[in-house]
Parts: C-alpha cells; sequence; structure tokens
C-alpha cells in the first residue's frame, strides 16, 4: 500500500503545512487506490459527490462537508469528478510540536484518531465560508511569505482546529471541557505507537510510570471506558484494518500483531464483534457492514 509523504520541496512552502486546492491534487483523490500518508488531512469539500471509506466505514462526501483524517489511515476516495470543488488542509504533528508547548495537542482534538464517532462534518454554507477564508489566509501566508509568517500561520491554524473541534463537539453532544487529565491523552497516543507489539495494560502502565489504578482512572474519567476497553478498541480496529486492506492471513495478521497464536487473535476477535474474521470479511465485500 502506497505512503504518501509530506515533503516541503514538493509543496513550495517551507513549513511542514499546506493548503492545496483541488485543481491542484485532484488526481490523487480519483485514483480509487486504497493509500496513506504520514500527515494529517482535513478535507473541506465545497462541491463534490462521492465518499471515502476509512476507518472501515463508508463516509459520504457532500457540499459544505468537512472530513478528517489522521496520520497512517487507510483511505479509499470514490469521488466524481463533475464539480469536485475542495481543499486540503495538510500538516505534520512536528509543526505543531514545534510551536505549542502541549504534546498532546492533537490527541485533545475530538475528530482526530476518531474510532466511535463520524469523521464527517456536515456544515451551513455560512460556517463552511468562514473556513474557507480561513484556509485563504493560510495559504496567501503560505506563498507570500515574511519574517512573521510562522507566527500569523501558527495562530490561524490553532484557531481553525480549535473552532472546528467546537463545532464538531456540539454536533455530537461531546465534551471540551479543558482537561490536565494528561495521562489519559498520553496513553491514547502510546496506543497510536506500540498497538501492533504491545497489548497488555501493564506494557502501557510501565511505559507510563504508573499504577494501573492510575490509568483507568484517568481514562474512565477521560472517555468513559475503561484502559481495557480503549486498547480493545483499538487493538480491534488494527486487526479489522489488517483483515480489509492487506491480502495477509490470519495467521501472519497475529505474527504482525503479537499474538502468541492464530486461534488467540481468533477468540478475541469473535468475543469482540459476534462474527470470525472471515464472516466480517465477508460482510465487508458485500456491503453488510
Amino acid at each position: 500500500m502506497k505512503t504518501i509523504k509530506f515533503h516541503k520541496t514538493e509543496c513550495g512552502v517551507d513549513f511542514l503545512l499546506n493548503v492545496l486546492p483541488s485543481e491542484e491534487i485532484k488526481e490523487n483523490y480519483l485514483t480509487e487506490e486504497t493509500f496513506n500518508t504520514d500527515f494529517f488531512e482535513i478535507a473541506f469539500f465545497e462541491s463534490g459527490t462521492g465518499s471515502v471509506i476509512i476507518n472501515q466505514r463508508k463516509v459520504p462526501v457532500k457540499d459544505n462537508s468537512i472530513i478528517f483524517i489522521s496520520p497512517f489511515q487507510k483511505r479509499k476516495w470514490e469521488l466524481v469528478d463533475h464539480g469536485l470543488k475542495f481543499k486540503i488542509l495538510a500538516f505534520q504533528e512536528d509543526f505543531l510540536n514545534d510551536f505549542f508547548a502541549d504534546k498532546l495537542f492533537t490527541y485533545r482534538l475530538l475528530y482526530f484518531y476518531q474510532l466511535d464517532y463520524s469523521l464527517l462534518m456536515q456544515i451551513d454554507n455560512d460556517l463552511f465560508d468562514k473556513y474557507n477564508e480561513q484556509l485563504s489566509e493560510i495559504k496567501t501566508e503560505l506563498i507570500a511569505t515574511k519574517a512573521d509568517s510562522v507566527h500569523i500561520i501558527r495562530s490561524l491554524l490553532y484557531y481553525l482546529l480549535q473552532k472546528l473541534n467546537r463545532e464538531y463537539a456540539q454536533l455530537n453532544n461531546l465534551s471540551i471541557d479543558s482537561s490536565t487529565n494528561n495521562y489519559a491523552f498520553e496513553f491514547k497516543r502510546l496506543l497510536e505507537v506500540h498497538i501492533k507489539e504491545k497489548q497488555r495494560i501493564s506494557d502501557y502502565t510501565d511505559l507510563l510510570n504508573i499504577s494501573r489504578i492510575t490509568l483507568n482512572k484517568a481514562v474512565k474519567k477521560q472517555f468513559n471506558v475503561t484502559a481495557t476497553n480503549l486498547l480493545k478498541q483499538r487493538l480491534l480496529f488494527e486487526i479489522k484494518n489488517s483483515l480489509i486492506h492487506s491480502n495477509n492471513t490470519i495467521q501472519e495478521i497475529a505474527y504482525q500483531l503479537n499474538f502468541s497464536e492464530p486461534n488467540h487473535l481468533m477468540r478475541f476477535f469473535k468475543k469482540q464483534t459476534g462474527m470470525t474474521a472471515s464472516e466480517f470479511q465477508d460482510s465487508y465485500q458485500n456491503g453488510r457492514l
């Protein structure tokens, strides 16, 4: 599977961030091949018809829709060329980390690394126009860079991401109360990094240097699930991704995900989904999921 990497020189800017209009990149979104990227993407569709498959779910593409994609999320676009107009806000986490003291900032945003709620946000014309104006401001600073452009881009991006987070929270009835619950977000970050080789809570309490009780209390308070449930949810997502997007056998997937034997993976999958891996693949391929 192809991984598209962020290259500053190809984007023509000196930042790990860009705003890309559809007329420049449309062909990349009409291939219907499955791929991922090493950067965050927020797609702003002013007009469009079709869908994109992310997180094993089909997300419709409509006028005035915004779609959130995290690094290395596998996606497959199925778009109609006629009348297609959009912009992609693309940035690497390092761009934020260079300027923001909070290294867990992207994990606090509700729409990134999201497995429960929709990655689509449908908004009205007026709000879409406001976001579009902010994207245009960022693009202007990228094209005509001045000494203070980096500070302006940073502030514009921070403002835009936070406004999107507020709107996403309102649409999905989620809380955006400010939190200093760093253990919960750090656990979420570590799951993204280590889920393929670490599937025990003790692995993560060791990395965090805290007790299981402390971790569970933090995760329960922030996400209203136990740490074990969050880990199982992330592991299940990884298994489903492999079943859908690779040609690997169950044995190979079990080996890659550090299960001691394939039967353990199959029992875990059946317990979490009520289906065997083969039943899941068949249901997915025939559009029943």
